[in-house]
């Protein structure tokens, strides 16, 4: 009860802190002429001196740009590279994704090559769950697997078989070197 009394008493002392100023603000008169008081302007300035210093201020403006577009991009970049350090990385080609359903908002459907078997695994906000192991010869039955398909042949060299998609970098290089190239 003694801690009601003690917040009740600091937001009402809290409260008067901000309608005390607002309060004596309307009750007090101006003294003096108020808005008829005349101001003291100094005398216009002629049409050069007014140019010169507008050309000034459009530098600032422009280097003020320069300089948030520089601070926004230093931030997109620092953050890019926090988040690739955060990623983790797939270690080794034992297993693959071979496929990826979304069902729905954080729930999807996964088939994932683990040596010769072949796992159905469903991925929601709540864990991952085994839903129904095949065999290399079943999945090809089922027609889960394509016959020729690099990412499913065990005896395809590795680097075919890992089951990530191309580089798009080395892609983009080979394409250009096949244009570029002299015969």
């Amino acid at each position: 009860m003694n801690s009601a009394r003690f917040s009740f008493a600091a937001v009402a002392a809290f409260a008067g802190t901000l309608v005390l100023p607002v309060a004596s603000a309307f009750a007090a008169k101006p003294a003096g002429p108020g808005e008829n008081t005349p101001l003291n302007l100094p005398a216009q300035t002629t049409k050069a001196a007014a140019g010169a210093t507008g050309g000034g201020s459009l530098v600032r403006t422009f280097v003020g740009l320069a300089i948030v577009l520089a601070v926004i991009y230093g931030v997109y970049w620092v953050l890019r590279q926090v988040k690739s350090n955060r990623e983790e990385r797939a270690s080794g080609t034992g297993l693959v994704n071979l496929a990826t359903l979304p069902l729905g908002p954080n729930r999807s459907l996964h088939m994932v090559r683990s040596g010769r078997e072949y796992v159905l695994v469903g991925a929601s906000e709540h864990g991952v769950t085994p839903i129904r192991t095949y065999s290399e010869e079943e999945a090809k039955e089922v027609g889960l697997l394509d016959e020729h398909d690099p990412t499913t042949d065990l005896t395809a060299p590795a680097p075919a078989r890992t089951g990530g998609k191309p580089s798009l970098l080395k892609d983009i290089l080979e394409e250009m070197r096949k244009r570029t190239v002299r015969k």
